[in-house]
């Protein structure tokens, strides 16, 4: 017979499971924080300043010094999932841009963009 898990348990594997799904978060923005200041230096264009901000924050994990960031940024990326356009290959890299520009004004908006946070 299967011992029961105390509450205390269940909150740890609750808790466990969303830090996971936040490392994996991170590290995969991280990735596509790369490849958008990849992406605009191949072509030789000028970033923009808060895709640049949210693109340092993920690749410099920023997030660890700022309690919540990370979360609200999840946030932010499953409100763009859910609202913007289907990615097509004429426009993942204005969508990216984009999704990059919304965490920008999210850090800024929560405090966290270096001024207040």
């Amino acid at each position: 017979m299967r011992k029961r898990l105390t509450p205390e348990e269940k909150y740890k594997l609750k808790l466990d499971k969303q830090l996971k799904i936040l490392e994996d978060f991170a590290s995969h923005e991280a990735e596509w924080a790369d490849d958008l200041m990849y992406w605009y230096k191949l072509n030789k264009l000028e970033i923009p300043d808060d895709e640049y901000r949210a693109c340092a924050f993920f690749l410099n994990n920023e997030f660890q010094k700022k309690p919540g960031s990370l979360t609200l940024l999840y946030a932010m990326n499953e409100r763009c999932k859910n609202e913007l356009p289907k990615v097509t290959k004429e426009t993942a890299f204005d969508l990216l841009g984009f999704r990059f520009k919304m965490y920008a004004q999210a850090l800024k908006t929560g405090g966290y963009d270096g001024k207040g946070g």
